[in-house]
């Protein structure tokens, strides 16, 4: 018996605790990084500019280095190539997907949302909208069987 209420009051602290810690971790962005300038609206050329380069030479071009996959994975995130990654350049690459779950556009992610594919999963199993799913509707949310692998002998 006695384990039975130090185990619960130990359960009631740890919730209390992860609480606190959520409330203190759980902070609202400023914003999403800012969306790209647009440029202004240039008037579009009738014909194609020409010139007399006859006798002119340009630049060599640039020597090819061969970049390491962190180099390259560097200046994906390194969007105006200026040697430093920002904040909103780190973070610019996830915001899509997180719009594409922020389905009410308040930028504040509710667990519904965030948990959108398991819960049109459960919305499609659960045939008379009830909010229940019984043996046979939950029997409708089992993954297909996975094809087995053929034998490479």
């Amino acid at each position: 018996m006695n384990r039975i209420v130090l185990g619960a009051v130990a359960a009631l602290l740890f919730v209390g605790a992860g609480l606190f810690w959520l409330q203190g971790r759980a902070e609202v962005e400023r914003g999403a990084p800012p969306p790209l300038p647009q440029l202004a609206s240039a008037p579009e050329p009738d014909a194609l500019p020409s010139a007399d380069v006859a006798g002119l030479k340009g630049p060599a071009p640039p020597e090819v280095s061969e970049l390491s996959g962190e180099d390259r994975r560097f200046g994906r995130y390194d969007r105006n190539s200026d040697g430093r990654i920002t904040r909103n350049e780190f973070l610019s690459p996830r915001s899509a997907g997180f719009r594409k779950l922020d389905k009410d556009g308040n930028n504040l992610l509710t667990f519904e949302e965030w948990a959108v594919v398991t819960v049109d999963k459960f919305g499609a199993a659960d045939g008379d909208n009830d909010l229940i799913l019984t043996r046979d509707e939950f029997r409708t949310t089992a993954p297909p069987p996975r094809a087995k692998p053929k034998c490479a002998c």
